[in-house]
């Protein structure tokens, strides 16, 4: 009977020297448990319930320690893992190239644009993970740069055509030759069927083809002075950021979410303030003069003023945007070709067609017999009857022509 007790005691000890080796078994690393494996010995098997209620509570430092305790046995406690998130907990946000978005615009450069600051104040600032981008070109193709074609484009050799082409020299008119003289206002609708060409949005090396882009592109790369619309006698000189801001725009924020990151990027640009076909009137001040040494009707352009549509309180209201010396656009419009709907291969520059008249146009104002210096608007309410009023303006100039000769 005694050592039925003295081999059941022995059997116990075994049994728990056999769990302390478990327990601190060489697999364990730091206080990371990973029991041994186990062997097929005359350890009597243990219930799972008790295994779940005496596991031993494991806080591990290892970012493995989640996806290894995902069935839930035991109570795992982690630390954060600092390899992930920042010290604010927050997804820093993505650097690099997408397709929404090129790379490096995660800089914000610094800028003192008064217009960037008070869209800044108003809300244009980074919060969380939305990044800033400025982007200060005008949208819509008025800031666009020209795309240069890197291969020949034609079937022929035109590196040279337009390159060395200047405009004619007018004719010089003595004051005491000029024994007639008026001035004539007048507006190009681009929506006649004869204006198409004002309104064409093709490309050329040069840019867009858009009468309206010509005028920009004179500004900005010929050094033509455009002029305040508060008159049409060129007293008060714009700036080329005056004309861009005014066609531009005001910098606004728009968000837009990365799909492939989920990052909310903030880009800070320029919208415009109407399309580039809402600039479809041109209005010009030409004068119009007889030289009696040539008995000859001069017509001379003085100056060409874009008029923009915009919309005020829901209703389109024109408006005059600026005035430039159409003497100073002369050599550029030399540079460009006007659309020809029917050969291409015979078009003519734009200071062709402007000095043979091959454009359709009304008179909006006059100086003769107007001491008011009213517009036709002005003093003719119906629009058909200001139609034929300018009508009749251009019958009493061809008169006069007609009456100096004597048969």
């Amino acid at each position: 009977m005694k050592k039925v007790l003295l081999s059941s005691v022995f059997l116990g000890i075994a049994f728990v020297s056999s769990y302390n080796s478990v327990a601190q078994s060489k697999y364990r690393t730091g206080n990371t448990a990973k029991p041994a494996p186990q062997q097929n010995t005359t350890t009597p098997p243990t219930n799972p319930a008790t295994q779940q209620q005496t596991a031993p509570k494991t806080t591990g430092n290892s970012r493995y320690v989640n996806a290894n305790n995902k069935a839930g046995t035991g109570t795992v406690k982690t630390n954060a893992d600092t390899t992930i998130k920042n010290n604010n907990n927050t997804t820093p946000p993505v650097t690099g190239s997408s397709r929404y978005r090129p790379g490096n615009n995660t800089a914000v450069p610094t800028t003192t644009d008064n217009n960037a600051t008070n869209n800044t104040a108003s809300g244009a600032t980074a919060s969380g993970n939305v990044t800033i981008n400025y982007d200060t070109t005008i949208q819509g193709g008025f800031d666009v740069k020209p795309e240069i074609s890197l291969r020949n484009n034609y079937a022929v050799d035109r590196s040279r055509a337009g390159k060395d082409r200047k405009p004619l020299e007018y004719e010089d008119i003595r004051e005491d030759d000029a024994i007639f003289s008026t001035f004539v206002w007048r507006e190009i609708d681009g929506r006649e069927k004869i204006n198409q060409a004002f309104m064409y949005p093709g490309k050329d090396d040069n840019g867009d083809q858009r009468f309206f882009s010509i005028i920009l592109s004179a500004i900005k790369n010929d050094s033509v002075v455009a002029f305040s619309s508060e008159n049409d006698r060129f007293t008060k000189p714009l700036t080329v950021s005056d004309v861009m801001n005014m066609v531009g725009g005001k910098l606004e924020p728009v968000d837009v979410v990365d799909p492939v990151t989920g990052i909310t990027e903030r880009t800070i640009t320029k919208k415009p303030m109407f399309s580039p076909d809402s600039v479809y009137t041109f209005r010009i001040k030409e004068q119009v003069l007889f030289d009696k040494e040539s008995s000859r009707l001069f017509t001379r352009i003085i100056g060409i003023a874009p008029i923009a549509k915009q919309v005020v309180a829901g209703k389109s209201v024109p408006r005059v945007l600026f005035w430039v010396y159409y003497p100073d656009m002369r050599k550029t419009l030399t540079k460009f070709e006007v659309y020809n709907p029917k050969n291409f291969s015979s078009r003519m520059t734009w200071e062709e067609l402007f000095e043979g008249r091959f454009f359709s146009s009304y008179i909006t104002k006059t100086s003769l017999n107007n001491p008011s210096d009213l517009t036709l608007a002005a003093m003719i309410k119906d629009p058909l009857f200001r139609l034929l009023e300018g009508e009749n303006l251009k019958q009493k100039i061809f008169n006069f022509e007609q009456d100096l000769w004597a048969y």
